[in-house]
């Protein structure tokens, strides 16, 4: 639980802070562009899985501590699977600028790939030096 909510007070701050920073970008743009997803759509759904990845993680580095690095690797796999079908509507949309859209997506996506891993590398780390 503990761990959980230190990742939290870390999580919060970076998702707000991109949402901001996105939202106010895709708004200048959307002078021009419709975009299909909503900003905080594209966060609710990246917030959610990233912290249901976490709490996998340290359920698995609780109880098989050996097996973080592969758990971490599924859930990757996993969520990846789910952002394809998260994507599905715009990509069988009968639009033909979807470029923006998708870069609205997979530009925060890595990002919280990149925050994800952090913290797993962290948490695997920890594990190793004890």
């Amino acid at each position: 639980m503990i761990k959980t909510v230190s990742f939290l007070k870390y999580l919060i701050p970076f998702t707000l802070l991109l949402f901001v920073a996105q939202h106010y970008g895709t708004a200048a743009l959307s002078v021009n562009h419709d975009f299909f997803y909503a900003t905080w759509g594209i966060y609710l759904f990246l917030f959610v899985s990233t912290l249901l990845i976490y709490v996998l993680l340290l359920f698995v580095d609780i109880s098989f501590p050996d097996f973080t690095g592969f758990a971490f690797l599924g859930s990757t796999f996993v969520k990846m699977m789910a952002a394809v079908v998260f994507l599905i509507p715009l990509i069988q949309s009968e639009r033909t600028e979807t470029n923006l859209d998708i870069a609205a997506f997979f530009v925060p996506y890595f990002l919280f790939l990149l925050f994800e891993t952090i913290f797993a590398v962290r948490l695997i780390n920890n594990r190793a030096s004890t």
